[in-house]
C-alpha cells in the first residue's frame, strides 16, 4: 500500500521540455514511474525521447519516448493521468496548477521554488476547491519506492517498507531514507517549506494513519510558524500508530533569517524547543539529530523503550 501515488499512477509533466524537467523526467522515468506525457502548448505533437535503458527502469516497461501535449486536459483526454509534477517558473506556477485543477487532475505535484506568496495562497484553495491535491510547492515531491516517484528525491537511497515519512526538508528526506533504507518505507512526502503548502503534516497524518502498509510515522518539521504544533494536537486525538519526530533549527541563532521562507519565529512561538515539546507530550519520540531519530524508529518498531538526548 501507499498514499497519494501508487504503481498505477499516470504523471504528466508539466514544463518537461525545460532543462530540470528534462533531467528530472528522465530520473523519474528511470525509477519506473509511468511518465505518460510531458505538457507545453508551444510544442504540442512532438515526442521526446529520453533513451532510458531497460536496465534502469526499477519497475520495467516505462517508456522512453515521452508525447508532449498542448495543456493538461489534452494529456488527461489521451492518457488517463491522474498526477502532474509542475517544473515551470515561479511566474508561470499559478497558471499551470489552476490548469490542472480545471482539468480534473488528482493531483499536483509543484517542485517550483521561489514562487510569491499570494501566488500560493491562490492556487492551493482554488486546486482545494476543484478537488485537487497539490504537495509544495518548493518541495522534493513524493515517492512510493519500488512503484513510483513523482518530483526529484532520489530512487536508490531506499526499499519499500513500512516507514510512512512526511518532511518539510527535502535533505532531511533523503538524509533519513538513506538512515532507515534497510527498514524501508511506504510513501515519503516532502510537503515543502513555505508559509503556505497544499498539503500539511496532518494531511499525510491522517493518511498514513489509515494506510494498512505504514506501522510506524516519520515527522521531520523545522523552525518557524506552528504547522508542527498543529499535528502535535491532530496526533493526540487521532493517530494510533507510533510517531517519531525531528525537529531542525536547534542551533539556529536567534534574530536570524534562516532556511526556508516558512522558517520565521517570533519570540518562543516557531521555535525547535517548542515543537520539540508539543510533540512529546503528544507522545513522539522526538530526536536531537537525524542519526539519533533513525535509531529511535528502530527501537520503536523492534518494541524496546526509546531514549533521546534530550
Amino acid at each position: 500500500m501507499a498514499i497519494y501515488l501508487t504503481k498505477e499512477s499516470k504523471v504528466l509533466v508539466q514544463g518537461m521540455t525545460g532543462g530540470e524537467g528534462m533531467k528530472h523526467t528522465r530520473r523519474m522515468l528511470a525509477a519506473g514511474t509511468n511518465v505518460v506525457g510531458g505538457v507545453n502548448p508551444r510544442k504540442a505533437g512532438r515526442t521526446v525521447d529520453f533513451d532510458v535503458p531497460q536496465c534502469l527502469k526499477g519497475l520495467g516497461g516505462a517508456p522512453s519516448a515521452v508525447p508532449v501535449f498542448g495543456s493538461v486536459a489534452d494529456g488527461m483526454r489521451a492518457t488517463g493521468a491522474d498526477v502532474t509534477v509542475v517544473f515551470v517558473p515561479p511566474a508561470f506556477a499559478r497558471a499551470a496548477v489552476v490548469e490542472a485543477a480545471d482539468a480534473g487532475i488528482g493531483l499536483a505535484v509543484v517542485i517550483t521554488e521561489g514562487i510569491p506568496v499570494h501566488d500560493s495562497v491562490a492556487f492551493t484553495a482554488y486546486a482545494r476547491e476543484k478537488g485537487t491535491r497539490v504537495v509544495g510547492p518548493n518541495c522534493p515531491g513524493l515517492i512510493t519506492p519500488g512503484q513510483s516517484n513523482a518530483g526529484i528525491i532520489p530512487a536508490d537511497i531506499s526499499k519499500p517498507g513500512r516507514i510512512g515519512l512526511v518532511s518539510k526538508s527535502g535533505t532531511l528526506t533523503y538524509q533519513l531514507m538513506y538512515e532507515l533504507r534497510d527498514i524501508g518505507f511506504s510513501t515519503c512526502v516532502g510537503i515543502g517549506g513555505d508559509p503556505v503548502v497544499g498539503t500539511t503534516h496532518i494531511d499525510c497524518l491522517a493518511a498514513f494513519q489509515d494506510d494498512p502498509d505504514t506501522e510506524l510515522i516519520v515527522l521531520i518539521g523545522e523552525i518557524g510558524g506552528d504547522a508542527e504544533e498543529r499535528a502535535a494536537a491532530y496526533i493526540r486525538e487521532h493517530v494510533t500508530k507510533p510517531v517519531v519526530g525531528y525537529i531542525a533549527g536547534f542551533t539556529a541563532p536567534e534574530g536570524k533569517t534562516m532556511g526556508h521562507a516558512g522558517a520565521i519565529v517570533s519570540g518562543s512561538s516557531g521555535t525547535a524547543r517548542s515543537k520539540k515539546e508539543a510533540l512529546e507530550a503528544a507522545g513522539v519520540s522526538v530526536g536531537g539529530t537525524p542519526t539519533e531519530t533513525a535509531k529511535l524508529v528502530q527501537a520503536r518498531l523492534e518494541g524496546r523503550q526509546p531514549s533521546t538526548s534530550g
